[in-house]
């Protein structure tokens, strides 16, 4: 594992809900030890899209919530000393509307006792909908690392989550290491739509090769860039094809609203100190 990463098995963004609603099926040690990536948090509070936000379709789901969260002042007063206490291991996703957004909730959260690291929400589906500062270009999403990782310790690491894009991929890797990202986490929900015509966002296994092929580009072309795989982790069958791939972590997304023990069982499954998992233990 690269240092100052989590690993291997981590919570994404969004699918652990405040923690509290994951402890009772993360094991005999609860949240001990947990990698967690906790919902993308703003400065102000969100209420979330309209509803229904959810909609379950072959091979994975497709949403838009708008990420809801209660903002940067509730999240510090309440969730966050809570996992603390739970003993998670703690990486803030944040999410702003302007670089200096980023920047602002980097600088204070550096400052809050047990933020482990930051996951920078930079692909999300429909940033345009979800009021987020525009990043389709590589350059901007360098430019929020950027602003992000000055005002964030550098011996704790900060996370750039992007979406799987397979033309540009490499692209936005490499701006985004060189702009000061610890790794990159490939990938975000795909742009897709609801039965509707809604705009949303598709996860779940659909995406796995997708995810996998941007993994296997970014890993080729950029061996020395530590990329966390994302998208379709359910068994450690699916968990192992992402670290063969050359990825250093996997997270657990969609699969926890199936099954919330899926970490636990991944975390059981897969020894840290093997890179490679055997396959009996799926």
């Amino acid at each position: 594992m690269s240092a100052g990463l989590p690993g291997p098995v981590m919570v994404a963004s969004g699918c652990g809900g405040t923690g509290r609603e994951l402890e009772p099926y993360a094991g005999p040690d609860g949240l001990v030890g947990l990698d967690l990536v906790t919902r993308s948090i703003t400065l102000d509070p969100r209420a979330g899209g309209p509803g229904p936000r959810i909609a379950e379709v072959p091979g994975g789901l497709v949403n838009a919530v708008g990420l809801p969260n209660p903002g940067l002042e509730h999240f510090l007063a309440t969730e966050l000393p809570w996992l603390v206490r739970a003993g998670a291991r703690v990486l803030v996703s944040i999410a702003g509307s302007t670089m200096g957004e980023y920047a602002d909730l980097a600088r204070r959260l550096s400052r809050a006792p047990g933020v482990a690291g930051l996951e920078v929400n930079v692909g999300a589906p429909d940033e345009a909908g979800a009021g987020l500062f525009e990043v389709r270009e590589p350059y901007h999403s360098a430019s929020v690392i950027a602003a992000v990782r000055r005002e964030f310790p550098s011996d704790r690491p900060v996370l750039a989550k992007l979406r799987p894009d397979v033309s540009r991929i490499v692209e936005g890797a490499r701006s985004c290491h060189e702009a000061g990202a610890t790794a990159v986490v490939i990938g975000n929900a795909v742009p897709a739509a609801f039965p509707d015509g809604r705009a949303g966002g598709l996860s779940g296994p659909a995406v796995a090769p997708v995810a996998l092929r941007c993994v296997v580009e970014v890993h080729r072309a950029l061996p020395d860039v530590p990329t966390v795989g994302c998208g379709g982790v359910h068994d450690v069958r699916s968990a192992n094809a992402y670290l063969d791939a050359g990825a250093s972590a996997v997270q657990v997304g969609t699969a926890l609203l199936h099954d919330p023990t899926t970490v636990a069982r991944l975390r059981a499954a897969l020894d840290p100190s093997r890179s490679h998992p055997s396959q009996e233990d799926a």
